[in-house]
């Protein structure tokens, strides 16, 4: 059977980087430390403040971001720069330069190369409305993070206001019905390699 869980602001961990702040949504192992490099995949939301910043460079994951409030220009590796808006997320190799131009709130998910793969989508509701998510057979961790709003998992009896994450750590492909609107919620999922 699967079980989710509601994790508030109480179990998030919140530290200085560079350019801003960066709060530890959740963390796999549990116990994992992310400045040891050792973990399998995490969630955090983080505070760009200054107007230019480099990226942290982490070699051994992959990395997805999404900006929650703000915009940002993104330059990854040779690209030419990007704008990235809330709704658009970008994917890219944990390991190439990134420089980022202007200030935001960001969504970010983390996966170790070679254990998963991370899938991020901005789900816009502008009413109360009712969706199930079929996450795909391989998925193994399912969060939603509320982003405005509320979002509710009825099956659970679990729900979550804005700035609180629904996790479910062994998802075992099984979709999820939830209720929300209106709001924001950010879909994330891990697939096994």
């Amino acid at each position: 059977m699967i079980t989710w869980e509601r994790l508030t602001q109480a179990d998030f961990v919140t530290t200085e980087w560079s350019g801003g702040t960066t709060t530890q949504l959740a963390i796999s192992p549990e116990r994992a430390a992310y400045g040891d490099r050792e973990f399998l995949w995490r969630l955090s939301s983080a505070t760009v403040e200054l107007d230019h910043s480099d990226f942290t460079p982490l070699p051994d994951y992959d990395r997805l971001l999404s900006v929650l409030k703000g915009s940002i220009q993104l330059k990854i590796g040779g690209a030419e720069p990007m704008e990235l808006e809330p709704g658009r997320v970008a994917a890219f190799d944990g390991g190439v330069p990134v420089e980022s131009w202007g200030r935001c709130v960001d969504f970010n998910l983390m996966v170790r190369k070679g254990t998963g793969r991370g899938f991020l989508t901005e789900l816009r509701y502008e009413e109360p409305c009712e969706q199930t998510i079929q996450p795909g057979v391989k998925t193994r961790v399912h969060g939603l993070y509320c982003v405005s709003g509320r979002v509710r998992l009825p099956e659970f009896g679990l729900e979550a206001g804005a700035g609180e994450l629904l996790l479910c750590r062994d998802a075992q492909g099984q979709a999820v019905r939830l209720e929300s609107g209106p709001g924001v919620v950010i879909a994330a999922a891990i697939r096994e390699a």
